[in-house]
C-alpha cells in the first residue's frame, strides 16, 4: 500500500514537472494562462471550423481578436497567443483554417504546408467572416470591436481580411505580405506591421508597401526589431530568447487599446 503511493506521488511530481508545449493543441491549452479556454466548431455551410476560443475575466464586454496561423496550421503554440492576448482583456480565438476542407491540421508541418498550399483566398476568407460572424455574436463581445493578428503566412491573411471586411477594426501583420494595390484600396482599419530584421524576403518590400499606404491615406504603422529573423515571435526562431519578443507585444498592445480600446 505505502508502495503504491509513492508510486502516485512520484507520477504526480512528473507530471507537474513535464513541459508545456507537448501532447495535442488541446492538452496545451488547458495548461495556459486563462482558465477560460475551450475548443469549439463553427459551422460553415456543410462544413465547420476548429478554433480555440480564450476569454479575459471581465465583468464587461470585450473587444475580440482573431489569431491566424502560420504555413504549418494551427499548432500548440497559436492557443497560447490567444491566451495572452485574454489575459490583456480580450476575448481570442483561433481558428484551425485547415479544419474545414481537411478536418484539422495534419501532425506534421511539410503535410500541413501542402494543404495550405490548395487553400483558396475565397475560401479562407468565409472561413474568417464565419469566425468573425461567432465572435459577433458572442454575448461577451463588444460588437464591431474586432481585430486580428497573424503570423507569417497568417500575417499576410491578417493584412488581405482588412481589404475584404470593412467591418474589421484593426489588423496586425506579423511578417506576413501585403495584398496588391489594387486591394489596399479597401482597406479601412488601421494596420500595424511587426518585422524581424534579418528577414529581407519580407522587409524589401516594405518600403513599396509604407508608401502605397500612405498614398491611398490609409493608416498603417510598422516597426522593425533588431536582432531578430522571420517568425521571432515563436519560440524557437531567431530572436525568440530574446528582449525584442516583449518589445513587440507591448507595441501590439497598445495598438489595440488604440483601435479596439480596452
Amino acid at each position: 500500500m505505502k508502495r503504491s503511493m509513492l508510486a502516485l506521488m512520484a507520477a504526480a511530481l512528473l507530471g507537474a514537472c513535464a513541459p508545456r508545449g507537448t501532447g495535442s493543441p488541446e492538452a496545451a491549452a488547458s495548461d495556459a494562462v486563462t482558465t477560460h479556454g475551450e475548443w469549439i466548431r463553427i459551422a460553415r455551410g456543410n462544413d465547420s471550423i476548429r478554433a480555440y476560443v480564450a476569454f479575459p475575466e471581465r465583468s464587461d464586454r470585450a473587444p475580440a481578436i482573431i489569431v491566424i496561423h502560420e504555413n504549418q496550421g494551427l499548432s500548440q503554440w497559436e492557443p497560447t497567443v490567444a491566451d495572452r492576448l485574454a489575459k490583456a482583456g480580450y476575448v481570442a480565438i483561433a481558428p484551425d483554417l485547415l479544419s474545414s476542407r481537411f478536418g484539422a491540421t495534419p501532425a506534421t508541418g511539410d503535410s500541413a504546408r501542402r494543404l495550405i498550399g490548395q487553400l483558396t483566398p475565397d475560401g479562407v476568407g468565409a472561413d474568417l467572416d464565419a469566425v468573425f460572424a461567432h465572435l459577433n455574436g458572442l454575448a461577451s463581445v463588444r460588437p464591431g470591436d474586432i481585430g486580428t493578428i497573424g503570423f507569417c503566412w497568417g500575417g499576410g491573411q491578417s493584412f488581405s481580411y482588412a481589404t475584404r471586411n470593412p467591418r474589421l477594426k484593426a489588423a496586425v501583420v506579423c511578417y506576413g505580405p501585403a495584398p496588391d494595390s489594387t486591394a489596399l484600396t479597401r482597406i479601412r482599419a488601421p494596420v500595424l506591421g511587426i518585422y524581424g530584421e534579418n528577414d529581407a524576403r519580407i522587409n524589401a518590400a516594405l518600403p513599396d508597401v509604407e508608401r502605397r499606404m500612405r498614398a491611398l491615406g490609409k493608416s498603417f504603422d510598422s516597426e522593425i526589431f533588431d536582432s531578430t529573423g522571420h517568425g521571432f515571435l515563436k519560440p524557437g526562431r531567431q530572436g525568440s530568447d530574446g528582449p525584442q519578443v516583449e518589445r513587440a507585444w507591448s507595441r501590439i498592445l497598445r495598438f489595440y487599446r488604440e483601435t479596439l480600446g480596452g
